[in-house]
């Protein structure tokens, strides 16, 4: 039996009620949008903030992530630049991997960097239980995945 790696990541995630002007006419500038979002009628900012953990179980029999694809020149980049995974990770209640699972982080993620190892993910947090039962997010954007700290931008909601 092979030693199983899990990554285990904090996610906390800020939700805010945006809103963003269609006509062509109005200022864009970040201040002025926040001004015209204020000066609508019946409109009221919502925050939410989400708290759980994201298990990325990268080897061993209960992997959550599978090798899909990988070009040529993979096997001798050193960020393993080319390769591209699908994921199906266990979200959580607490940090350890049996803690309550209240949803799932389904997505594609490929490494797009030459550089660094960081990765082009395209995820969705589906939530199956609790407040959010049935109710899912869309991340996309770059992870450099050895940095501290991260954003990434929310698609939907």
């Amino acid at each position: 039996m092979g030693k199983q790696y899990i990554i285990s990541m904090l996610c906390a995630i800020l939700i805010a009620g945006i809103a963003m002007p269609v006509a062509p006419t109005i200022n864009k500038r970040p201040v002025a949008v926040e001004r015209w979002f204020k000066n609508l009628p019946h409109t009221k900012e919502k925050l939410t903030k989400l708290h759980f953990y994201f298990h990325d179980v990268v080897s061993g029999k209960n992997s959550t992530v599978v090798r899909v694809a990988e070009s040529k020149a993979t096997v001798k980049s050193p960020t393993v630049f080319g390769a591209v995974f699908v994921m199906d990770d266990p979200l959580t209640e607490g940090p350890e991997p049996d803690s309550k699972i209240v949803g799932r982080a389904q997505g594609i993620y490929s490494s797009a960097s030459m550089e660094e190892i960081g990765f082009l993910m395209t995820l969705n947090f589906v939530f199956t239980d609790g407040k959010y039962n049935g109710s899912s997010l869309s991340v996309v954007g770059h992870n450099p995945i050895f940095h501290k700290y991260r954003e990434m931008p929310i698609l939907g909601c």
